[in-house]
């Protein structure tokens, strides 16, 4: 008997029943609480109903796919997304990513591999920081609520972006490499998924940018990673 570790609460959508299952148990075993659904129609409903605080789902399922119920969800709410998929090219990763989704695991996966990402996101989405504020240069951080505030507007970031403005706002002015910024914010496990970084850098920038094309604030590196100017 694996000893209960959380008791946060965990949607899973998938259309294979085996996968559910499996899920349920593997999640339930850990403490977690554990609501299912075959399709992002029902997923939408208990999400609404029932709130949970973190979200994993197939990519490809019937009348409502992955990538459709991740923007469903992203407009009403910036809860941790994982996203599972049979397919392992990079353009459906990015796809994936650009829909909400904060991390994708490729089936078939391991068990100790999916509990590794369940714990980095809930983590990540109720760790509390000794500093509850603070200013980087023409932003502001709220880290209880977990908003960030430019030229006198908020701005509204998934989990994912959030964490990643937040590591690059605590060291402005220094090169940070694509390897430190991906164990940063995914884990160990991320190494060889740099489309992470692309995509979630090209995201803040339509955010936080006046001219993404031009960035400012966040600057590329070439070959090397990426650099903040808190005042551009």
């Amino acid at each position: 008997m694996v000893e209960a570790v959380d008791a946060s609460r965990v949607l899973v959508v998938d259309d294979e029943p085996q996968i559910t299952r499996v899920l349920r148990t593997v999640l339930s075993s850990h403490g977690y609480q554990v609501r299912t659904a075959a399709e992002g129609e029902s997923a939408l409903t208990s999400f609404r109903e029932w709130a949970p605080e973190l979200v994993i789902t197939d990519l490809y399922m019937p009348h409502m796919d992955g990538v459709e119920l991740c923007r469903r969800i992203r407009e009403v709410s910036s809860v941790p997304i994982i996203v599972l998929s049979v397919k392992g090219e990079e353009r459906t990763k990015v796809e994936a990513l650009d829909s909400g989704a904060d991390d994708y695991v490729t089936k078939p996966f391991g068990m100790d591999e999916l509990m590794a990402r369940v714990r980095v996101a809930l983590r990540r989405r109720g760790a509390s920081d000794d500093v509850a504020s603070f200013d980087a240069g023409d932003f502001r951080v709220d880290m209880d609520s977990r908003r960030v505030h430019t030229r006198g507007q908020e701005v509204r970031l998934t989990p994912k972006e959030f964490d990643l403005f937040v590591y690059m706002a605590r060291h402005p002015n220094r090169v940070l490499t694509h390897a430190a910024l991906l164990e940063a914010v995914w884990g160990q496990a991320s190494q060889e998924q740099p489309e992470y970084l692309r995509v979630f850098m090209g995201q803040l920038r339509k955010k936080l940018e006046p001219d993404p094309s031009n960035p400012r604030y966040l600057v590329t590196e070439p070959w090397v990673g990426y650099r903040f100017n808190p005042r551009g």
